[in-house]
């Protein structure tokens, strides 16, 4: 059983923000952010978070904002056929990866010998019931009528009736419609008591190892369960057997890592980080020490950094802002220890792959190029419809502010745009935020919204009762008659 540190790997898209001192003077501007020579005005950001089924929040405001800088900044890029291909540039904006295929090739050097398998445990997890393990059949009922559910437990009941412990595993393959366990003769693997429904966990409890359970209902569908011996899954109880002994081992070698490096986290961390999960791309280069260890300084910015692998359903800058100091504080601690196992592997000269580099490369380029296509802005396409570089950037605004208004009306598909291109175009090519200007655009928007909530209700009929589309309403069926 193999773990691994807790390093994201993953990069997710980018909902930033960044504004400077002139933005935050020019109040009066009606303009919520620019990107290259175009600006999203107040006017739009208001109309098209009225009209969409968007919460209107401020917060959504600058998600919608961003992604649309984000865009634009691609068609920039386009316009000057700009293929984003610097290694340099691609490295440093996917350097949590490139830290975590690190750790990885450490945590294989470190781990070798974690684990012992222990027979009299899962021995003795296995005889009582605590662990389990079943093979199964399954014939689907869901969504069926009564005469169709007859017809599967028809089915269902024939193959029962020629099964055996022999040949389960190849009528499994053949019949049972759960392809996922199909695949593997039925196999189900080993799991603790409690994970399936109460029918099938009844039904396998009360087979001896070896047996073949009678046609059993469930909400899914027609089982024919098989119990395995001990023997067959011996090999995965003696596995999962080793998981305990590898937590304690990786526990007491991070505990150590952490104890020799001198982690200090600093009095004012708590505020930074709750200022970074509100607004984390103002502290993208944010050089503001968080804490100090014998890795070095850890500041805002690798912070933001580390975050932005975070899988979006993590909703960690939700978390961020709801935790209590003392999580903030560990969450911050976490990260350093990163940052200590990854200065032992660079002391032990672990390196990366070049093909795992290569790689990162290719699929970074991928996304550029499908992000183009998506917004019909490739570079060819400019090139086929505009000569100048300036033309071919007007094009681009056009193009994209046109789909992008589509996507918000949901028209059109939103586009992905990952973490590390979004962080490239935007070191590359200008951009800015108007904070004011986020506060004009959700005042406009819940204007927009109330005028059209207030509309539907103004065309909806005054009464309670439902009314015929095919007869004419009349006074007495659209105005109240004053009787009770």
């Amino acid at each position: 059983m193999k773990r691994t540190f807790a390093i994201a790997a993953a990069a997710a898209v980018t909902l930033s923000a960044c504004s400077g001192l002139k933005d935050a003077l020019n109040a009066h501007t009606d303009w919520v952010a620019k990107a290259g020579s175009d600006e999203l005005s107040v006017t739009r950001l208001g109309s098209l978070l009225g009209q969409s089924r968007a919460p209107i929040r401020k917060d959504i405001a600058k998600s919608i904002a961003n992604v649309w800088v984000d865009y634009q900044l691609l068609g920039v890029a386009a316009a000057h056929n700009d293929s984003l291909s610097d290694p340099k540039m691609i490295d440093e904006a996917m350097w949590p990866a490139i830290a975590n295929l690190k750790a990885r090739k450490w945590y294989d050097i470190v781990s070798k010998g974690w684990g012992i398998e222990d027979t009299t445990a899962a021995n003795n997890q296995w005889a009582s019931g605590d662990i389990l393990g079943a093979s199964h059949i399954l014939l689907f009922t869901q969504g069926m009528n009564d005469a169709q559910k007859a017809a599967v437990k028809k089915k269902a009941d024939s193959i029962r009736a020629r099964v055996t412990p022999g040949n389960f595993a190849e009528m499994a393959k053949k019949n049972s419609q759960d392809q996922q366990s199909a695949q593997q003769g039925g196999s189900l693997g080993i799991f603790p008591k409690g994970t399936m429904v109460p029918e099938f966990e009844n039904a396998l409890k009360a087979l001896a190892p070896g047996q073949i359970s009678p046609v059993i209902q469930t909400q899914y569908g027609y089982h024919i369960i098989m119990r395995p011996t001990y023997d067959q899954v011996k090999p995965q109880l003696l596995n999962a057997s080793k998981g305990r002994s590898i937590a304690v081992a990786e526990s007491t070698y991070l505990a150590r890592v952490e104890a020799a490096g001198k982690i200090d986290v600093k009095k004012d961390a708590v505020a930074t980080v709750r200022a970074i999960g509100a607004d984390p791309d103002a502290h993208r280069n944010d050089n503001t020490v968080l804490a100090t260890s014998t890795a070095g300084k850890f500041t805002a910015a690798r912070l933001v950094g580390w975050l932005e692998t975070m899988p979006p359903n993590a909703r960690i800058l939700d978390q961020i802002k709801q935790a209590p100091d003392s999580l903030i504080v560990s969450m911050v601690r976490r990260f350093v220890n990163n940052e200590l196992v990854l200065k032992q592997a660079d002391s032990a000269h672990i390196q990366v792959d070049p093909a795992e580099i290569k790689q990162m490369h290719e699929s970074f380029l991928n996304a550029v190029n499908q992000a183009w296509s998506q917004l019909g802005v490739s570079p060819a396409s400019l090139r086929d419809s505009a000569k100048s570089e300036g033309d071919r950037e007007k094009l681009a605004a056009r193009r994209i502010d046109d789909y992008f208004t589509r996507m918000v009306q949901q028209i059109a598909p939103f586009v992905a745009v990952p973490t590390p291109v979004a962080n490239v175009v935007r070191e590359k090519y200008s951009y800015s935020f108007n904070d004011a200007g986020f506060e004009r655009a959700v005042e406009q928007a819940s204007k927009i919204r109330n005028s059209a909530d207030s509309a539907r209700a103004a065309a909806q009929p005054q009464t309670a009762v439902p009314i015929n589309p095919a007869i004419p309403p009349t006074a007495s069926s659209t105005k109240p008659s004053g009787k009770k």
